[in-house]
């Protein structure tokens, strides 16, 4: 009977475990759902902004601006981590931190000098876990970052470089592809230049393997019409490119808040599986033992009556 009872026990406790599972899962996915919808409306916005800071940079030798400004050799490098404050996220953080353990570890091997700032409690705990000092940390970028915070962040980033004080910016998170791939990688988004906006985005450095022979080809490189541009390409351009690095660096935050919640939903939906797998399997031990505990009783009711004869 002691045994039946544990089990009973055991079970009750992985239902209690799975409404929690299941209520995270719902969470998830509703939150998902908003993140979703302002990365899409933000998508658009980022492109055609990219598009006219190419057009603008292509329009004459002439036009230049500080952000796109290349400078080599690098001397100082500046490296933002976007992590979750919160776990139950699967790999999602994991997958964050090897990048930029790769990232870093190449600074370190070229004699780089490379500031950290990280978003995230688990990125800065996997910093102080290291031993390695960040240079800024936050917390307060949940899973709905509001543009006028990270714009308060671009700001910061754009006298710094224009100061001369860093050479790069990378940005290591999770980029979101499609609600079935979401990849980690480390992106440049200064120097911005011309061509990598125009073209395929920013450089990029990811986590895995490179596409599987038979991928699809790239989109096609569409022409643009001309455009006459008033008062004239080089003062649009002082205005459009910080607006430009904005945007990209806020699409970075919008693409890392889907990222942990798909990741969530699905690590959630995993655990809320595997519960109702071990209710299951818990449910046939104790059918086995109540059925093992009546038989035994039985057998001495008869054994008992036998005797008394």
């Amino acid at each position: 009977m002691a045994k039946a009872r544990a089990i009973v026990k055991r079970r009750q406790s992985v239902q209690n475990i799975r409404k929690i599972t299941r209520t995270m899962e719902l969470i998830a996915t509703a939150r998902f759902k908003k993140a979703l919808d302002r990365a899409t409306e933000a998508e658009a916005y980022t492109r055609k902004i990219a598009e006219l800071v190419a057009d603008l940079g292509a329009t004459t030798l002439t036009v230049s601006h500080p952000l796109l400004e290349v400078r080599e050799p690098v001397k100082r490098s500046l490296l933002l981590i976007l992590t979750s404050n919160r776990g139950l996220a699967g790999g999602y953080n994991g997958n964050v931190i090897r990048v930029t353990t790769r990232a870093y570890d190449d600074y370190q091997a070229e004699g780089i000098p490379i500031a950290l700032e990280v978003v995230g409690k688990r990125g800065i705990n996997f910093l102080r876990f290291r031993g390695i000092r960040a240079d800024a940390t936050y917390t307060q970028f949940e899973d709905r970052p509001q543009f006028d915070e990270v714009e308060e962040l671009a700001n910061k980033y754009i006298a710094l470089y224009i100061r001369g004080e860093i050479d790069k910016l990378d940005v290591a998170y999770t980029q979101f592809v499609s609600m079935a791939r979401q990849v980690a990688v480390v992106q440049t988004l200064l120097p911005m230049t011309t061509s990598s906006v125009g073209e395929a985005g920013p450089s990029v450095r990811q986590a895995g393997p490179p596409s599987a022979p038979g991928a699809p080809a790239p989109a096609r490189k569409w022409e643009r019409a001309p455009y006459e541009f008033l008062p004239d390409p080089k003062s649009i351009l002082e205005e459009i490119v910080p607006v430009s690095f904005k945007v990209r660096l806020f699409k970075c935050f919008l693409d890392a808040a889907v990222s942990e919640q798909i990741a969530r939903m699905v690590a959630m939906r995993g655990a809320t599986e595997n519960a109702d797998e071990m209710v299951r399997s818990l449910t046939m031990l104790y059918n086995r033992a109540r059925q093992s505990q009546i038989t035994r009783e039985l057998a001495e009711i008869i054994g008992g009556a036998a005797a008394l004869e």
